[in-house]
């Protein structure tokens, strides 16, 4: 039964090489983890956050983040994807490998240490005051009293105001947004006397708006600071990316990048 022999033969090949083929892809894929090998590196961010990472007109991944990541990975000679994520699952994402980077204005808080690991901050994340071009009467928080004052709801800001006393107490009115391009709309109209919001928000729509808004550069409520995520165990891959982040730093690029996003540089 000779041909018995030669079927079982070759069905044994196939079967080998489909195990092979099986492993080999499968290794391909962990070795574009990023876990500190010299694969590809993919950012997880949420593309609807101007100017940190967001889809221009020509439905193309770009911001200040974005930069940042493209000059990272371009001086680590590594190739760099970006994956738009659903960013209230941004953990499981990065713990699962599906991402190796959290790169998008995300801020570094004690709980969030405890799953991932950060890289060291590169900007704060303050909430300040934005007025109508040559307005001199608002220099800071308390001279807010009896003036109507927007921001956008869900946000850091409305979260500050809806706790303290001043806002609810002193302060005329609090008009709420959906987003806060409608309250800056309302700003330049004289609908409101100022806007509570994001600093990075708020700056990067004064660069488009240069003529008609100011910003009064005094903190509203807590601070809080930006950092890169890693996965836990990732301190290889972390280790490298601060590293060209600190070069980038002491040669000026994270600073030209902040003034092309910011209007100036609000880096650390």
């Amino acid at each position: 039964m000779k041909w018995k022999k030669l079927l079982a033969l070759g069905m044994a090949a196939v079967m080998t090489a489909a195990f092979v083929t099986g492993c080999g892809g499968q290794k391909a894929a962990d070795s574009g983890s990023g876990s500190g090998d010299k694969g590809k590196i993919i950012v997880g961010l949420d593309d609807n956050f101007p100017p940190m990472g967001f889809k221009d007109e020509n439905n193309e991944i770009t911001g200040f983040d974005v930069d940042l990541a493209k000059e990272a990975s371009k001086r680590l000679g590594r190739e760099v994807e970006f994956k738009a994520i659903d960013w209230s699952s941004k953990e499981a994402e990065l713990k699962s490998g599906r991402v190796n980077v959290l790169w998008n204005g995300l801020d570094i808080t004690e709980k969030r240490k405890e799953n991932m690991l950060f890289s060291d901050p590169y900007m704060d994340n303050r909430q300040i005051l934005f007025v109508k071009k040559g307005r001199t009467d608002i220099t800071d928080e308390k001279s807010l009293a009896g003036k109507v004052v927007g921001t956008q709801s869900a946000s850091t800001a409305e979260e500050y105001m809806d706790k303290t006393e001043f806002f609810k107490k002193d302060v005329k009115e609090v008009k709420k947004y959906s987003d806060f391009v409608t309250a800056f709309m309302d700003l330049e109209n004289g609908r409101v006397d100022a806007v509570v919001g994001d600093e990075i928000v708020g700056r990067y729509y004064m660069s488009k708006h240069p003529d008609t808004i100011d910003a009064v550069d005094v903190a509203v409520g807590p601070v809080s600071e930006f950092g890169i995520a890693f996965a836990k165990d990732n301190t290889a891959l972390r280790d490298d990316v601060q590293k060209v982040l600190n070069e980038m730093k002491a040669d000026g690029t994270i600073a030209k990048i902040s003034e092309k996003w910011l209007g100036k540089d609000i880096t650390k």
